[in-house]
């Protein structure tokens, strides 16, 4: 997608910036995964959570700038919306878990 943006000094700044944070979702999410502990895979899944978000930040502003076809950056973001969802979900339940750990 970000291949699709114009060549400007500022749309490349977005674009690393949405390259950077929409990777890192799915590196926290398998480092979760390895986590040694429950507070651990929480954590991380915390920080996918934060990503995914602010990856969303990202995507409404190149909606809001026109940097691309509006279209495109509404099917992005209903999946970064789904995405995020399902990280709550995952938060929410392994947070649930921990505090009722005996």
């Amino acid at each position: 997608m970000v291949r699709k943006f114009p060549r400007s000094s500022e749309a490349y700044i977005i674009s690393k910036q949405l390259i950077r944070c929409g990777t890192s979702n799915g590196a926290n999410v398998e480092e979760a995964i390895a986590g040694f502990t429950k507070n651990d895979f929480t954590y991380k899944m915390n920080i996918a959570l934060k990503e995914c978000l602010e990856t969303s930040y990202w995507l409404r502003l190149i909606k809001d700038t026109n940097i691309i076809n509006s279209n495109d950056a509404d099917k992005l973001l209903n999946e970064c919306d789904e995405i995020r969802k399902i990280l709550t979900s995952i938060v929410i339940t392994s947070q649930e878990n921990i505090s009722k750990k005996p």
